[in-house]
């Protein structure tokens, strides 16, 4: 079972705590990352592009010239694909992108994704986190005094909290996520997370049931 040392905002010791194995050390799946990272996109995807066909285009009602006789190839209509202004073949059209991955398939990639983390000791567990006030000043001393103002930092706290998600949302490679929101693209677009303890037990709490309930 693995251990990671608990420090205060001011990086001072504040103990210790146990990580879940089935949570922290599961085995790292590339290709359930990539699925999950896939979906995840796909899901963004606004699907809104589009294009008219033949029978979309107006005009072209009459032929423009007569059948036989001009010299010319035979035309039905001017809105036909190879007229300048025709309708477009097999175009786009808006359609969702998203698709589904199985809540186990899920579960198991953010559980890789941590252990990912992990391994490479990107993950910095404090005791908590609070502000009494919209204050960006305190987030970034905050990050600084904890060496992480120089990098992309994912911050992770309990539940919502206006307070520091709305004082560190201006800050450039800085994002704040209650645990229940954790997601695999967010854990890995960022290069260090930053977790409060209580949102650590929530987030072994969530995935651990959830692996529990995938093996049964």
């Amino acid at each position: 079972m693995a251990t990671l040392e608990v420090v205060t905002l001011e990086n001072k010791s504040a103990g210790s705590v146990d990580l879940n194995s089935t949570v922290f050390e599961a085995p790292v799946r590339t290709d359930l990352l990539h699925a999950e990272v896939r979906r995840q996109l796909t899901r963004r995807r606004s699907g809104t592009h589009s294009t008219k066909n033949r029978a979309a285009v107006s005009g072209g009602g009459s032929k423009p010239w007569r059948q036989k006789g001009s010299g010319r190839a035979r035309q039905g209509t001017t809105r036909a694909p190879q007229w300048s202004g025709g309708g477009v073949v097999f175009g786009p059209v808006p359609r969702s992108y998203e698709h589904a991955l199985p809540k186990k398939v899920r579960g198991a990639a953010l559980r890789s994704a941590l252990s990912h983390r992990l391994a490479e000791g990107d993950i910095t567990v404090v005791d908590s986190i609070e502000l009494d006030g919209f204050k960006t000043r305190r987030v970034v001393e905050i990050l600084r005094g904890l060496s992480l103002a120089d990098v992309s930092v994912l911050i992770v706290i309990e539940g919502v909290d206006e307070h520091i998600q709305r004082s560190a949302r201006n800050l450039p490679g800085v994002t704040v996520l209650p645990a229940g929101g954790l997601n695999v693209l967010d854990v890995l677009r960022h290069q260090k997370l930053l977790v409060t303890k209580s949102a650590l037990d929530a987030i072994e709490s969530r995935l651990a049931r959830k692996s529990q309930e995938s093996d049964s």
